[in-house]
């Protein structure tokens, strides 16, 4: 469904971009899912190295034992398409936003915001690295509630 289309029916986009698009951004498009399931809602990754693979294991994992499954989900890799098929994008750490930033197309004005900032965290940390998947879902949990206010507040 194009931009307008979404407008017209009163709904956003909102596309969350992490590294590789299996735990960072897959777990943010589900924890959002959850308090805003009337916006349109996607994860992709900077890298491709994961695409068409399933979350990974140990995020899913810890996703569910919150109640947020992630098991339709399947790794993408962002793209300069992604500017116009979006209202706004999440990035997770300053890499994967400088890296979005430098495939902006000409004239698109999407914004690209850094996720950990709605907490006023610098990054959501990569759990594939830290192993730390319940404080990377905490933050985003926090993230998602900050959001969820914004949009809340915002006039109808």
């Amino acid at each position: 469904m194009d931009r307008q289309r979404r407008y017209a029916l009163g709904m956003e986009s909102i596309l969350f971009v992490c590294l590789g698009n299996i735990c960072r951004s897959p777990a943010a498009e589900g924890v959002v899912r959850a308090r805003l399931p009337h916006l349109v809602l996607d994860s992709a990754g900077t890298g491709g190295w994961h695409v068409g693979d399933p979350p990974y294991g140990p995020m899913q994992a810890a996703a569910g034992a919150r109640g947020y499954d992630l098991s339709r989900l399947r790794a993408r890799q962002f793209g300069p398409a992604d500017f116009d098929a979006f209202d706004l994008i999440f990035a997770m750490d300053a890499a994967n936003l400088r890296d979005i930033e430098a495939q902006r197309p000409a004239g698109t004005t999407t914004p690209v915001e850094s996720f950990a900032a709605l907490a006023g965290a610098r990054e959501v940390p990569d759990p594939y690295f830290t192993r730390d998947f319940e404080s990377c879902l905490d933050l985003i949990e926090t993230c998602a509630d900050v959001l969820s206010r914004r949009f809340a507040a915002r006039p109808q």
